[in-house]
Parts: C-alpha cells; sequence; structure tokens
C-alpha cells in the first residue's frame, strides 16, 4: 500500500464532487424543449459549425458567445448606445442553447436561469455605465465583454469541475518547480500568475478569452457583484492583456505543456471511477496498469480529435475558397481583366490548400515507445509526492547583437520572397490571373498556420522531446515566414469572417424564430390533444 500525497487527495474530493454533481445530484425542475425543434436547431449548429469553425471545446462558449451578442444588440438603442431591457434575454439565451444541442434537455434546472440573468444584467450594466473615447473602442469592448460573459455563462450551466480541480492540482505541483533566474526581473504574484495562465494553456489549450474571465475572479474579488464593480473597464483588460502577453509566457507554457501528459492521465484514471480511487492510487501496480491503459485511449483519442480539426479546419477554408472563387476571383477576372478561368486553374486553386492540409495530418506521427515508461513514472512521481525534486529554471535568454538580429531578419525575409517567386512562376504556368495568386497565397499561408496549430496538439502526449533533423534546420527559413502570415491572417479571419457575418445577420436570427415557432406550435398541438377524452 503507497501513500498518497495531501494534494492528490485534494484533487481526489474535487472528482468526487464532479461526480456527485454530475451523476448523483438529481436535477429538479429541469428545463425541457421539444425534441423536435431541438433535432432541426441541432442540425443547422452543425451547419453553422462548419461555417465558423472552431475547437470542440470551445464550441458551447462560442455558440453562447454569438447568441449574447445577437440577442444584446437587438436591445441597444441607436440613439443613446445603451443595451436597453435585458430581462428576459436569459430565458430564450438558455433555451436556444438546449435546443442547439449545446447543453442537454431536461438536465439544467430552471433556477440556473435567474443567476443567467444576473450575470446579463452585470454586463449590460457595464457597458452602460463606460465612458467611450472612441466608437471603435466601443465596438472592441462590446467583443471583450460578449466573450468574458459567455465564460461565465458556460461556467452557470456546465461547472467546470474536474478541470478546475485538475488545474489547481498541477498549479500546485508544478509551481512549485519552476525557479526563475535573478537575472529576470517578476514579482512573485506575476510568477503564479503566468504558472496559472501557463497550466491552463497546456492542459486544456483554453484561449485567451476563458483565462481571462479566470483571472478577472481572481485579481477582482468584487467581480460577480453587478453595482460593485467600479474599476475602469479599459484599464482592467489592459491589466488583463499584460498577463497574457507577457515577456516570459511562451517559457512558462513550454515548462508546463511539456509535463501536462502525467497530469491529464492521473485525471483520466480518475474520471474512469472516482468512488474506487482511493483504492486505485493506494496500489501502484494497479494505478500502473490504469495508466497503461488510459494512456492509449488518449493516443486513440487524439489521433480521432486531430482528425476531426482537419477535417473541419480545411472544409471550413474549401467552402470559403469556393465561395470566393465564384463571388470574388472569377467575377473580377471577367469583367476587369477579361480573363476566363480554366479547370486546371480552378482545380489547382481549390484543391491544392486541401492536399496540402490532408499531408500535414497524416504525416503526424504519434509519440514513440519510450515515451510510455517516462509517463508511467511521472504519473506515480506526483500521485504519491515522491522522487527527487526537480526544478525547472527559467533562464535569461542570451543577448543578441542588433547586427546580427537584422541579419536574421534578412535572412528570413529573404528566404519568404523565394517561396513566394517559386509559388507565383508555378501558378504562371498554368495561366492563373493576377488577383488569384494573392488569395491563393492567403489560403496557402491559413492551412500552413492551421496545419501547424494540429501538428503541435499532436505534441499532447509527449513528455520525451523530439529533436530537430537536418530538415527542419533547411525548411524553417521558407516554412516559418508562411505560418507566421497565415498566424496574422487567421487573428483577421476570426475578426472578419465575412461568411460567419452573413450567418449572424442573415440567417441565424429568421431561423430561431422559425425553430421557436416549431416549438410553440408543438406545445399547443400537445395541449389540443390533451383536451381530447
Amino acid at each position: 500500500m503507497a501513500n498518497i500525497s495531501d494534494k492528490t487527495n485534494t484533487l481526489i474530493e474535487g472528482y468526487h464532487k464532479w461526480q456527485k454533481y454530475n451523476f448523483e445530484d438529481k436535477k429538479p425542475n429541469a428545463i425541457h424543449v421539444d425534441e423536435v425543434a431541438s433535432k432541426v436547431a441541432a442540425f443547422y449548429e452543425k451547419i453553422r459549425g462548419i461555417i465558423d469553425w472552431k475547437e470542440e471545446h470551445l464550441l458551447k462558449r462560442r455558440a453562447i458567445e454569438r447568441i449574447l451578442k445577437r440577442r444584446l444588440f437587438a436591445k441597444i438603442n441607436l440613439d443613446s448606445g445603451n443595451i436597453e431591457d435585458v430581462s428576459k434575454i436569459a430565458e430564450s439565451l438558455v433555451l436556444e442553447l438546449i435546443r442547439g444541442g449545446h447543453f442537454p434537455n431536461d438536465r439544467i434546472p430552471e433556477t440556473k436561469i435567474p443567476r443567467v440573468q444576473r450575470s446579463i444584467d452585470k454586463y449590460a450594466y457595464i457597458l452602460n455605465n463606460t465612458s467611450y473615447k472612441k466608437k471603435r473602442s466601443r465596438i472592441e469592448l462590446y467583443g471583450w465583454i460578449s466573450a468574458i460573459a459567455a465564460c461565465e455563462i458556460e461556467e452557470i450551466l456546465d461547472p467546470p469541475i474536474k478541470e478546475k480541480a485538475l488545474i489547481n492540482y498541477m498549479f500546485s505541483v508544478i509551481g512549485e518547480k519552476i525557479k526563475v533566474n535573478d537575472g529576470l526581473e517578476i514579482s512573485k504574484t506575476d510568477k503564479n500568475i503566468q504558472i496559472y495562465v501557463a497550466v491552463n494553456r497546456a492542459l486544456f489549450n483554453l484561449d485567451s478569452a476563458i483565462i481571462s474571465y479566470y483571472l478577472l475572479k481572481y485579481r477582482y474579488e468584487n467581480w460577480t457583484e453587478k453595482d460593485s464593480f467600479d474599476e475602469d473597464i479599459y484599464a482592467v483588460k489592459s491589466r488583463l492583456d499584460k498577463d497574457l502577453n507577457h515577456p516570459l509566457a511562451d517559457k512558462f507554457y513550454k515548462i508546463c505543456q511539456k509535463y501536462n501528459t502525467p497530469f491529464l492521465i492521473l485525471g483520466d484514471v480518475l474520471e474512469s471511477d472516482a468512488k474506487e480511487a482511493q483504492k486505485t492510487l493506494a496500489d501502484p501496480e494497479v494505478l500502473e496498469n490504469k495508466i497503461l491503459k488510459h494512456y492509449n485511449n488518449r493516443i486513440g483519442n487524439l489521433k480521432k480529435k486531430l482528425g476531426r480539426a482537419a477535417f473541419y479546419a480545411t472544409l471550413s477554408i474549401f467552402l470559403t475558397n469556393i465561395i470566393s472563387l465564384l463571388l470574388v476571383e472569377m467575377p473580377f477576372n471577367k469583367w476587369v481583366t477579361g480573363y476566363f478561368f480554366n479547370w486546371i486553374a480552378i482545380a489547382i486553386d481549390i484543391l491544392v490548400p486541401t492536399i496540402m492540409m490532408f499531408l500535414l495530418v497524416v504525416t503526424i506521427s504519434p509519440p514513440g515507445k519510450e515515451n510510455l515508461p517516462k509517463v508511467i513514472t511521472e504519473v506515480i512521481k506526483i500521485a504519491y509526492g515522491k522522487g527527487r525534486s526537480e526544478v525547472y529554471e527559467i533562464k535569461k535568454p542570451k543577448k543578441t547583437s542588433a547586427v546580427f538580429e537584422f541579419l536574421i531578419n534578412i535572412f528570413y525575409l529573404l528566404g519568404f520572397l523565394v517561396i513566394i517567386s517559386i509559388i507565383v512562376w508555378l501558378l504562371s504556368k498554368v495561366n492563373f490571373p493576377p488577383l488569384s495568386y494573392i488569395i491563393f497565397i492567403i489560403f496557402l499561408s491559413l492551412i500552413a498556420f492551421a496545419g501547424t496549430k494540429i501538428r503541435q496538439r499532436a505534441k499532447d502526449l509527449q513528455v520525451i522531446e523530439k529533436k530537430d533533423t537536418l530538415f527542419h534546420l533547411l525548411a524553417d527559413p521558407f516554412s516559418t515566414p508562411i505560418i507566421q502570415l497565415g498566424k496574422w491572417l487567421t487573428g483577421k479571419w476570426q475578426k472578419y469572417n465575412i461568411i460567419a457575418v452573413f450567418f449572424s445577420a442573415l440567417v441565424d436570427m429568421p431561423f430561431t424564430l422559425f425553430i421557436e415557432f416549431i416549438e410553440q406550435w408543438r406545445y399547443f398541438l400537445k395541449e389540443k390533444k390533451e383536451k381530447i377524452h
């Protein structure tokens, strides 16, 4: 029998609470939506998800944010710019989310609707009581607040009990091992915040909105109160942005990302049977068998997730590429340049980025055999709190001369120009029109960045680092600039996804009214049938 560490016991208690909330507690007066209307709405949400694709763990929050923005926008007074009469938004919002399949039917108690409403009231109060200097800053703040509000609403409807327990566990364990060299200036508070941010990103790949929401509750105790929060919201946002973009953030993340696998596997062991967790962890042999089982499950699930991510990311850009071809490229070239596409050019324009994504994904290799023994060792060490105490150092980066940095930048610029020149030369051989050169390069860079992100996700279970090969060294000057361009364009794409905006403005609202009509009609028919004796 092995002694479980106090921190691991606290983690087990967290999983007990999660199990009790999800499987033991009955949900009285649970919200029910019509099954037929729900199936229609859920189908639409899947189509909508392809157009505005996001990773699986962000789908709920992004759906809440999208619906909330739409419903708040309908309440804006065009003269004052204030959001008015938000008193009935919560119920319709929650119903729409359940219909869309984002939350289970007959599971969420009606008592949560007033809590969601208080949350919406709070954020409307903040927006209405903020002085805006510029119209653009108002729009940006609306977007940021909507994302934060969506995080809070998701937490109310589906509390991340086990996720928070695992985050706090990894933070407490790994926080003791990270040492910042004396040459780097960082306060203890900022160090803890950076570890916390890195743990959130490494464990669950959480985005900036969710982490900002967690930091808000940490830094501002009165954030949950509607009328007592009198801080300058722009100053609050600026402070959180500094936390998320700290100069040492990448170094903290690199450490946490390398050692996240043992924590994820231990979480899987507890999740599979939280009631018997004490017995499982008390016997190292049983624990080792569980680790092996869940590690293999993780490998299998990771392959499926990577496949889905590749499919939806590629399909989203594929559809956008076709729409761009039909609505922009062909009309422009026909009426402005007098050029008519040939079938070879069309095929290359559509298929090359898609094939590129396919190749980026199918060439992903799973962790090697030497990775598993290291994972088992690390899980046992953290579960029992034994073994030598490692120290993960964050060192001051070596100074490089301005001349050297300038030469490196020139080198990468030349690499970028070379690869662009090769692409343009090849396209010219199939008689590509000038405008399509630009659009083709844009889509190619978007695919390169999306594919690289997916490949990075494949390292989630990698404890032993793979060394770069000579090929990586030679390809880096040509691939990195294209990937960086794709990263920048992706940020712009998320802000100005024209197709997503089209769906939100012209399709979402009438479709929602249609679904609500179906549901009311179904209830009406049921009432009529009940009166027939």
